[in-house]
């Protein structure tokens, strides 16, 4: 059910564009203002996405005074990734080399 609930989070254009910007910002994440300034959102608007893909567990809230930081729960995304190759290739995801695959975009994420 929570894979379920973390594709639906992603399944609207403006969450997975605010979920792909918290991915190149990395570990730092990024504050809200921050976040609607770049894409250009609504504060209001962005409250209502980041909520969601926080109540979903992708994403990490932060305190900071005033402001508050987002940044990807990399434990869950790595867990819903997993399960979405899990089955890949007859249970076998090292022959279609998925595994590597996102060893390398990892590697790009982080260069």
């Amino acid at each position: 059910m929570l894979y379920i609930k973390q594709l639906s989070a992603l399944a609207h254009a403006q969450r997975l564009a605010v979920f792909r910007l918290l991915v190149q910002a990395g570990s730092n994440g990024m504050y809200a203002g921050d976040i609607a300034e770049q894409l250009q959102l609504a504060t209001s608007s962005l409250s209502g996405y980041l909520g969601t893909l926080e109540q979903a567990g992708l994403l990490l809230a932060t305190r900071d005074g005033r402001f508050i930081n987002y940044r990807i729960e990399t434990g869950a995304v790595r867990g819903l990734f997993s399960y979405l190759i899990s089955d890949c290739c007859a249970g076998r995801p090292e022959l279609c080399d998925l595994n590597n695959l996102i060893s390398s975009a990892d590697k790009v994420q982080t260069t």
